[in-house]
């Protein structure tokens, strides 16, 4: 995913551990379109249903919380967005295109260090915590010969996983 998710974790128990994980959910029911001559999205219609929630597992997880606190920062840099149905390869989130998303960032506690942490994460059990601006609108292709030329600078130059063609 970019730019990356990025979160600073404070107030942990230092001895506790914790699951760290991702989800991305919807933020309404509509389809966006970009109106070139306005310079802004525009609802199109209904959206699609949501596709099956998705989890994203940090790959430090479970870990203390001393650990995580001297991280620093959490980044979800491993992430990766796909618009297929079922994704392809783990560690991947499948998005309808042209809709509105929030990501979310849950936080578990956990005492059972011999399940893998994929098996335990459960938005239900964790805290959440959102931030509003990181909402976005998923896009697959730019039809503005313009933006895609700027769009494919700009993720050429400041996105190494980008390996894009015009």
């Amino acid at each position: 995913m970019f730019p990356t998710v990025k979160v600073r974790l404070s107030g942990l128990e230092p001895t506790a551990s914790y699951i760290v994980f991702l989800d991305i959910v919807p933020v309404d029911d509509k389809r966006y379109r970009y109106v070139y001559h306005s310079s802004q999205w525009m609802v199109a219609g209904s959206g699609d249903s949501p596709l099956h929630h998705n989890l994203y597992v940090h790959p430090d997880s479970a870990a203390t919380g001393q650990l995580w606190m001297a991280q620093g920062v959490v980044a979800f840099d491993k992430l990766k967005l796909t618009n297929n149905r079922k994704p392809l390869v783990r560690g991947q989130i499948s998005l309808h295109s042209m809709h509105k998303y929030l990501p979310r960032v849950h936080i578990l506690p956990t005492t059972d260090l011999e399940t893998p942490a994929e098996c335990q994460a459960c938005v239900e059990r964790a805290l959440t915590y959102t931030f509003p601006e990181t909402t976005f609108i998923t896009v697959t292709a730019y039809q503005n010969q313009q933006v895609r030329l700027r769009r494919h600078y700009t993720k050429f130059n400041l996105n190494m996983f980008y390996r894009g063609n015009l």
